[in-house]
């Protein structure tokens, strides 16, 4: 098989490149193996020529495990939350997109399926590869991928790639079920590639000491399976420039805390700060530092239910929040870690920060999962925002000034999120774009 070798030179000798081609990874529903197709197809193409990463959706965790296979780092873009030519702009470029979607490709928030990777596609006239788990049909595939590719004309799907193929002969009925389906590729059933997860989804890259392993073995099955080649040069793939005004920082000196325990912080966030001008720098609570000087202290989520005893024990990091003087915001987990108290899941009580009258607790468990619309009139993101809420953690006690004004994706009110207090506030929502 040809592996990204089969450009022509012309004959006077210099090669001219052809215009990047980019492609999104989708599936008919979760869990049909598309993480993984993704993962592969990076690692395998960046170990031959530069390919970057984008993500369909609010996810924190893939997007890790994204920059790990290729090297650089993987964006977000989200149909529901971001306006298109904020994903237009934050898509494009020089070098190759790979987008991994979300859940089925057409399955997007309530109550018309906004957000959905279709919307990705449409918005960014790229085309679709369909990830289908064929673990357990045979014919009745066929029925199955021509509803998907005939189901929306303005919604490209080029082609699939067969995941979970049980041997040669599987394969042969599974090809000639699709006989007029273009197949890039059939991989094999494995049972030694998977992603060990937790309550909010996967572990994380760093939290993986095989990962390098994984990623390899991930490349390798790629490149032994599918055609590579005939991915990258899919036709309608050149992602066209469309600049926007990048949102403006919320401070010009911004502290960030940034490890395993408060690992959720968007990359374009960051990265729109940076092109307006602000300083940003890191910190580690874990590692019992002290938050630099700032303008603002943002604490991100992440797990910090997981390290709790620890945190509890870094006073280094709660004394320099309480001498600060600057704003202080924290975000879903980052939020619970200004609180007074974080119970964890063997119901052992933690004192936390002490700086919002906050009490949570994971002993108590109950998932909080949507899309928001919120509204703050006060603190360092007043304004109108567009969020996702993703948590398992109960409130057992918020006392003070409510910080935003929320709606859930189909528009119904929903009670006030977080609290403010002075310089200090926070919430469970996470942040995606201004509205």
């Amino acid at each position: 098989m040809h592996f990204l070798l089969s450009q022509n030179t012309p004959a006077g000798g210099i090669r001219t490149p052809p215009p990047p081609m980019s492609f999104i990874i989708a599936a008919p529903a979760s869990g049909s193996g598309k993480t993984t197709v993704t993962l592969g197809l990076l690692r395998a193409i960046s170990q031959v020529t530069p390919v970057r990463a984008a993500k369909s959706g609010p996810d924190y965790i893939d997007p890790q495990f994204h920059a790990a296979a290729c090297g650089q780092p993987c964006i977000n873009l989200d149909a529901w939350a971001m306006h298109p030519d904020q994903i237009k702009s934050r898509a494009a470029g020089d070098t190759p997109l790979i987008i991994e979607g979300a859940m089925g490709l057409f399955d997007g928030a309530p109550p018309d399926g906004k957000g959905a990777t279709a919307d990705l596609a449409r918005i960014l006239n790229l085309p679709v590869v369909l990830v289908v788990d064929a673990g357990k049909m045979a014919g009745s595939i066929a029925p199955l991928v021509h509803g998907f590719i005939n189901h929306d004309a303005s919604v490209n799907i080029a082609g699939v790639i067969l995941n979970n193929v049980g041997s040669p002969r599987h394969e042969d009925m599974l090809r000639r079920a699709l006989a007029d389906v273009t197949i890039f590729g059939a991989i094999p059933r494995r049972g030694d590639l998977h992603h060990p997860s937790r309550h909010l989804g996967l572990v994380q890259a760093q939290e993986r000491p095989d990962l390098e392993t994984y990623l390899n073995g991930a490349a390798s099955l790629v490149r032994d399976t599918v055609d590579v080649d005939a991915l990258m040069g899919l036709h309608g793939g050149a992602l066209s420039h469309c600049a926007v005004t990048p949102q403006p920082p919320p401070a010009q000196r911004i502290a960030v805390a940034r490890d395993a325990a408060f690992a959720f912080c968007y990359p374009h966030i960051l990265q729109d700060w940076r092109t307006a001008g602000a300083e940003v720098a890191v910190f580690s609570p874990l590692a019992n530092e002290s938050a630099p000087d700032a303008d603002l202290i943002y604490l991100p989520g992440g797990y910090p239910e997981l390290h709790a005893a620890q945190l509890a024990a870094n006073d280094v990091f709660h004394a320099s929040l309480r001498r600060s003087t600057a704003m202080i915001y924290g975000e879903c987990g980052g939020y619970m870690v200004l609180g007074d108290t974080l119970t964890d899941a063997s119901g052992t009580v933690h004192r936390m920060a002490g700086l919002l009258a906050l009490d949570t607790s994971f002993a108590i468990r109950k998932r909080h999962l949507g899309y928001r619309s919120i509204v703050a009139s006060a603190g360092p993101f007043a304004g109108h925002w567009t969020a996702h809420e993703f948590h398992y953690a109960t409130t057992v006690r918020a006392s003070g000034t409510p910080l935003f004004l929320a709606k859930d994706a189909a528009g119904a009110t929903l009670p006030d999120m977080g609290l403010i207090d002075g310089r200090v506030s926070g919430s469970f929502a996470h942040i995606i774009d201004r509205m």
